[in-house]
Parts: structure tokens; C-alpha cells; sequence
């Protein structure tokens, strides 16, 4: 028999109650998460906002219809609530809490409160999106390390009109490693950012993007943008700041990658603390105008030396990786042959293949 539409209705009114309060309350757990464990303040934002969302909404009916001692489940724990080991565990419980509470918001919101259910929905994609970030935000150096040694191609970007769309084309083709490059040089041509206020916003889109996808961002020379950003990490050419002073700012938990020429500078970056070596040109490139290729040879002795992992460099193609496994290169990192293709992300499935098959 259906109940009554006056106790169906107060019934409603605490159970909307009760998740609108397991929702605001696990989003504090996120919101403390990124402000005292991250020293993130945009996640913390983000967080915020959610929670005051919500709480705009929380009608003082709703309140009213409140009765913890004749709620059967008030207070009931679960073994799992022990089981808990660490801050990313607590973390992603109360993710999970948030998004449950809110999809019951979005149900029974259609019933009495079609503004509170449209707003439950827009949360919990938010939601969705903001808990990768704060997952992604506390991956320490291991785990940083662990997944580099993991990526055998390397995507370092140039201006392009749509490089969102060309990154988030080889993302889903399964590249797990990019490196922003905006240099101020590029200020002239097609889809390069105008000035740093452009770059950060640019960098700050693609970083979201890669830790959508669990994949390693990286900025090119600029600490200050990295940090800025929440990249992993930046990758430092031979004229930039010495990786000393790049570990001193960024921290033990961010990768710093090297570019080199020569054995001398690959064994100068391991002797630095570098996390990975870039090898190259490998052949002529117009990435790197006037820059003398240094060939198979070099890719030999980093192969023969190099203790870090090393990306081969410089006009690499599906066609020459066959030759560079010969000689040793398993990873390599590309340009144009990504972003100049017509198909990005069929290019990065070819360039993922030929590295698993090239002998």
C-alpha cells in the first residue's frame, strides 16, 4: 500500500536532508584535504564551491523534518571505515560518499525540488572531474617516477589552434606523458599564447586534461608556470637553470627532465638528480633550427650508460623507429609527428604500436 502523500512527503524531506548533510560534509573532507594535505587553493575552491552550492539549497524545511534517534541506520559504522590507510584512501571514500549522496538528490530532488535535482546533477559531474585532480594532485614522487618509467612516448607540444584537441586526441590514443612548450618566440605564429596570463591559462587547461587521463604534465623550462599550474614536473634545456636549483623550488615529489647532447651532459644530469634524459636530435628537426643532429650514436651510448630513463628526440617518425630499437631507444619523445598529423590520435596509436613491434 503507498503511503500517504503528507508521509511520503516528510519522509522525502529527511532524506533529502540527510544526503544534502552527507554531501556537504564529505566535500569538507576534500575541501580540508587540498587546503591542509595539497596547498592547492584552486582545489580547495572548487571544493568550496560545491559545498556552498548545495548548502544554498538546504531549505530549513528540510531541516525540520530531521529525527536522528528514530533513524535505524544513525551512527552505523562498516569495516572498511578501518581499513582505511592513508590520506588517499580517506579521500577517495568520501568522493564516493559525496557522489552517492548526490545522485539520491538528484532522484527524489525530481519529486519536490526540481532546482535542487538539476543542481545535484551539475555537482556530481563536477565531482567527478575535481576528484581525479585531488587523486592526481597527491601522487607523491614514487608514484610520479613509477608511472614515468612506465611511458615509452613522449609528447611535447607546439602552437596549434586546437591544442586542446590535439593533446586530449593523444591522451585517448594512450599517451601518458606531455610537456607543455610555449616559448616567447612563438609569439608570432598560429595559436601561440600572447603573453603569461595566456600561457598559464592554457597550461592550466591541459594539465586538467592529462590528469583526466592519469598522464604526466610536464612544463617546459618555466618553474614558476609549473608551479603555478600543479604540473609533475619540468623538463630543463642545457641553458637553463641547473637542476639544483629546479629540485630546490619544485620539491622531491616533481620530475625534472634534461635535455642532452653528448654523454658528458647525460652523465652531468644523472650526477644532478635528474629523473629522465631527453637524447637528441637524434636527426635534423625544425623544432631545434641550426642544432647539429647527433645520430644513432649517441642513442647507443645512452642506451649502453644511462641509468635514467632516456627519450630519443629529434624528427622521430613510425618510420625510423625500427632503427632507433636497434640501437637501443625504447622510449622516444615527438612534435610534428603528432601534432602536425592529420589524425593526432591515430598517429599516437601508430607511434605506441610501432614501439611495441619495431625491432
Amino acid at each position: 500500500m503507498p503511503s500517504p502523500p503528507g508521509l511520503e512527503r516528510a519522509a522525502i524531506d529527511r532524506l533529502l536532508d540527510a544526503n544534502l548533510d552527507r554531501a556537504r560534509e564529505g566535500l569538507r573532507v576534500l575541501e580540508d584535504w587540498a587546503r591542509f594535505a595539497l596547498d592547492r587553493p584552486d582545489l580547495v575552491a572548487r571544493s568550496k564551491d560545491l559545498r556552498q552550492r548545495l548548502g544554498g539549497l538546504h531549505r530549513d524545511r528540510y531541516k525540520r523534518a530531521r529525527h536522528t534517534a528514530s533513524d535505524p541506520a544513525a551512527g552505523m559504522a562498516h569495516p572498511a571505515q578501518a581499513e582505511r590507510a592513508d590520506g588517499a584512501a580517506v579521500l577517495a571514500a568520501n568522493a564516493a560518499r559525496v557522489q552517492e549522496a548526490l545522485r539520491v538528490l538528484e532522484e527524489f530532488g525530481r519529486l519536490e525540488d526540481p532546482l535542487l535535482a538539476s543542481e545535484a546533477a551539475a555537482c556530481r559531474y563536477a565531482l567527478y572531474d575535481l576528484e581525479v585532480d585531488l587523486l592526481q594532485a597527491g601522487r607523491g614522487g614514487d608514484e610520479r617516477r613509477a608511472l614515468l618509467r612506465r611511458c615509452h612516448l613522449y609528447l611535447v607540444t607546439r602552437p596549434e589552434p586546437d591544442l586542446e584537441g590535439v593533446v586530449a586526441a593523444a591522451l585517448a590514443a594512450g599517451v601518458r606523458l606531455v610537456q607543455y612548450r610555449a616559448k616567447p618566440e612563438d609569439g608570432g605564429l598560429a595559436g601561440a599564447p600572447a603573453d603569461d596570463r595566456a600561457r598559464f591559462a592554457q597550461a592550466g587547461v591541459l594539465r586538467e586534461l592529462c590528469h583526466r587521463h592519469g598522464a604526466l604534465f610536464l612544463v617546459n623550462d618555466r618553474i614558476d608556470l609549473a608551479l603555478a599550474v600543479g604540473a609533475d614536473g619540468v623538463h630543463l634545456g642545457q641553458g637553463d637553470l641547473p637542476p639544483s636549483v629546479a629540485r630546490r623550488l619544485l620539491g622531491p615529489e616533481r620530475l625534472i627532465g634534461r635535455s642532452t647532447h653528448r654523454l658528458e651532459e647525460l652523465r652531468q644530469a644523472v650526477a644532478d638528480g635528474c629523473d629522465y634524459v631527453g637524447v637528441g636530435p637524434v636527426n635534423a628537426t625544425p623544432t631545434k633550427p641550426g642544432r647539429e643532429p647527433v645520430g644513432l650514436a649517441y642513442v647507443a651510448q645512452a642506451a649502453a650508460e644511462s641509468p635514467l630513463p632516456f627519450f630519443a628526440i629529434g624528427g622521430i617518425e613510425v618510420a625510423n623507429l625500427a632503427e632507433l630499437r636497434r640501437a637501443g631507444a625504447d622510449r622516444v619523445a615527438v612534435v610534428r609527428a603528432i601534432t602536425a598529423a592529420e589524425q593526432p590520435a591515430a598517429a599516437a596509436a601508430a607511434l605506441l604500436a610501432g614501439l611495441e613491434t619495431a625491432a
